[in-house]
């Protein structure tokens, strides 16, 4: 598994994370046994490297990855990078960036984990109702205090960042990134790059969308947003699915998975440290770490960029709802 230096953080990280929005209940059911099972695998393959929220299930998410690194948080504390967000309400309420909610979260996310100490800790959303001077001044209190080590915002755009590091570095970004939805490209890289921020590209499979695995049928399970979400029916799921159809057959041409496609492509963006990719079943993550050593030249990137302009962009899930 390749590493990279995270930014200006200096965190040596798999350049695949693993992440647990999927653990949370947003995406329907799963087997808390083979989640935990697929965290282990993980680490026998070399990642170090997991992302996870207060938010995704309050609670849940975090208390899962916090049993599976168990010998680790014990043993080996700093052979695992830990990272969690906060700030968001539950049911989708919207968003809380106080000084006073952050701090509260800080402490439910060190108790779920059962750690001493967060080793990244995220602004899950920018909140236009809280000034970005008390957002980053909390965190970077709480820095100060020895509960978190490193602080990074997730969907923030560069104007955001640049009010939050007008009082604080903004040393991570976690922004979705992924072949069908490249609005990032244009702004907010160029800023993270000039800048030293380390980027987190979530959703590199676009939910999925990128697996090859969904068809005009595909029905979802209760609780699974994706059932709710624009980007999952009608005439653009028809036409993304076309562009994923061609995608598959230009992966299997170069003996590789179309998803594994997906995140070697993100991974060779400029300015994109790690792909962070979720998994259910240890066969699902070791499939996506193995695209950590896809190189793919100049005439691969090219090739993909004519099939996918014929691909209509997707949004995801905010706190407030699904688009």
């Amino acid at each position: 598994m390749k590493h990279i230096a995270l930014g200006m953080t200096g965190l040596d990280v798999s350049r695949i994370a693993f992440g647990t929005w999927q653990l949370g209940g947003d995406w329907g059911s799963f087997d808390e046994d083979a989640a935990i099972t697929a965290i282990r695998h993980a680490r026998e393959l070399g990642i170090n490297f997991f992302d996870t929220a207060q938010g995704y299930g309050f609670g849940v998410s975090e208390r899962v990855l916090g049993m599976a690194l168990r010998p680790e948080i014990t043993g080996d504390r700093d052979s695992v990078v830990i990272a969690t967000k906060g700030g968001i309400l539950p049911g989708g309420q919207g968003r809380d960036a106080s000084a006073r909610y952050l701090r509260d979260g800080v402490e439910q996310s060190l108790r779920a984990l059962g750690v001493e100490t967060i080793d990244l800790y995220q602004v899950h959303w920018p909140d236009a109702n809280v000034p970005a001077a008390e957002t980053a001044g909390a965190l970077q209190a709480l820095v100060d205090a020895g509960k978190i080590r490193h602080v990074g915002v997730s969907n923030y755009d560069a104007r955001q960042m640049a009010e939050f590091a007008a009082v604080r570095p903004v040393e991570t970004l976690q922004p979705p990134y992924h072949l069908l939805r490249r609005g990032i490209e244009d702004e907010v890289l160029p800023y993270t790059v000039e800048h030293g921020i380390g980027v987190l590209a979530y959703s590199p499979l676009a939910s999925g969308l990128l697996t090859g695995r969904f068809d005009e049928t595909t029905v979802f399970e209760d609780g699974d947003w994706r059932g709710r979400a624009s980007a999952f029916t009608g005439d653009d799921l028809k036409r993304n699915l076309a562009v994923v159809r061609r995608l598959t057959e230009f992966a299997e041409e170069r003996g590789i998975t179309v998803s594994q496609l997906a995140i070697a492509w993100v991974l060779a963006r400029p300015g994109v440290h790690v792909a962070i990719v979720g998994a259910r079943s240890s066969a699902n993550i070791e499939a996506s770490a193995a695209a950590a050593d896809i190189e793919l030249s100049a005439d691969d990137i090219a090739g993909i960029e004519r099939i996918t302009l014929d691909a209509v962009p997707v949004v995801g899930a905010t706190p407030e709802g699904v688009q």
